[in-house]
């Protein structure tokens, strides 16, 4: 009886509270008295259950909008002061290092999220040909335990022919699901590309070809890419597995602010 006298209170006092004060007090009615919500529940199982997922659903939805409108926020912020990731002779790059448009992704090569980053990157290459220059950085994730000896081969036939390293790249995301089975996959799309495996051995480990890796997985956390795929285009973060009108959306304000020239 004391939670329906603690309920009627609430309903009483409305008068002059807003929706957010009314649930708050109504909050903390069922906070203190639980028993209502079993009550509920075992007069109306079925009612309850499809409101609790309605109110799911609306929740979700609600954070979704709030998330895009702090992350359009952020991103307005990002165009006066732009990311510079650091691009030299020891990165992967395809495309001209010549083009406008810089598309730098930090990725996994474990990651099903970073295939779609792949199809996406395939999409602006065709549809920007030589104004885009492409460079693929790593940061292979802690529970994805295939994903570092990946980045190591990948880094290790690089220094061989940046030619055959993309081919690798290109070859493990289309057969993304056997990257789990370790170096025995590794080894054969290695040697599917041309790799000299001999070499390919002797710099797996090398010092040289883990502090690429180390460099990058650094540069990712400076600027607060914690996930993938992680996208830097022209110093603008996207964060995600984006299709690619989203990157064309931010190359196109970039020439509006006459900050990109294509």
């Amino acid at each position: 009886m004391k939670f329906l006298l603690s309920l009627l209170m609430v309903v009483a006092l409305t008068g002059c509270m807003s929706d957010a004060q009314f649930k708050e007090k109504l909050g903390k009615v069922i906070e203190q008295n639980p028993e209502i919500v079993l009550k509920v529940f075992e007069k109306k199982p079925v009612e309850t259950v499809q409101a609790f997922q309605k109110a799911v659903t609306e929740a979700r939805g609600e954070l979704a909008k709030k998330a895009e409108i702090d992350e359009k926020t952020q991103m307005a912020g990002m165009y006066d002061k732009p990311l510079s990731p650091s691009i030299t002779d020891a990165d992967a790059v395809r495309g001209s290092r010549t083009a406008p448009i810089v598309l730098v992704e930090y990725s996994d090569f474990q990651c099903p999220f970073c295939t779609r980053g792949y199809n996406t990157v395939n999409d602006l290459m065709k549809k920007y040909g030589d104004k885009i220059q492409f460079v693929y950085k790593h940061l292979p994730l802690s529970f994805h335990d295939k994903a570092m000896i990946a980045a190591q081969y990948f880094e290790a036939i690089k220094l061989q022919s940046m030619d055959k390293a993309f081919k690798f790249h290109d070859l493990l995301f289309k057969d993304q699901q056997k990257v789990a089975n370790g170096e025995p996959f590794l080894k054969s799309v290695a040697k599917q590309v041309g790799a000299d495996m001999a070499k390919l051995a002797k710099d797996l480990n090398s010092e040289v070809v883990k502090a690429k890796i180390q460099a990058d997985m650094q540069e990712a956390a400076k600027f607060e890419i914690q996930g993938t795929p992680g996208f830097i285009i022209n110093g603008i973060p996207l964060k995600g597995a984006y299709p690619a009108e989203q990157f064309v959306t931010i190359i196109e304000e970039l020439v509006k602010r006459g900050k990109l020239k294509l």
